[in-house]
Formats: C-alpha cells, structure tokens, sequence
C-alpha cells in the first residue's frame, strides 16, 4: 500500500502512530538498568562537590575551541 492510496484519516491515524513511535523512542533511558563503574561515579560525586563549594569548570568557549566548535 502506498501512501497515496490512504484516506484522509488513515493518513492521519499512520502520523499518530508515527509521533507516538518517535516520542516513545526519545523518552526511553537507554541507559537504564545499567551500572555505572566505581570510578566513574566517583568522578561524578567529586565534580558535584567542586561546583557545590564555587569552584568554576572549564569556561565553555575554551571546550568549543578544543572541540574546533565557533560558540
């Protein structure tokens, strides 16, 4: 069946079913279940700590630019 040989609402029911699809498959973790390695975590814990006690990260503009990125 071609597209052409739908009807109106047929078309209109085939796009529903097309978003529905395409937003459930935005919205589904594909990390999820998945363990996240000691040293990885403890990356994460320790970069959260640095933000939380001021500590500034690495400026944006200079991530873009090592990333060969105009920002």
């Amino acid at each position: 069946m071609q597209v052409k040989d739908l009807t109106i609402e047929e078309l209109k029911l085939l796009i529903q079913e097309t978003v529905a699809e395409t937003i459930q498959s935005l919205i589904v973790d594909p990390d999820e279940g998945k363990q996240i390695k000691p040293e990885v975590k403890q990356q994460l814990l320790h970069s959260l700590q640095r933000t939380q006690t001021g500590e500034r990260g690495i400026p944006v503009e200079e991530v873009a630019k090592k990333l060969g990125l105009i920002w």
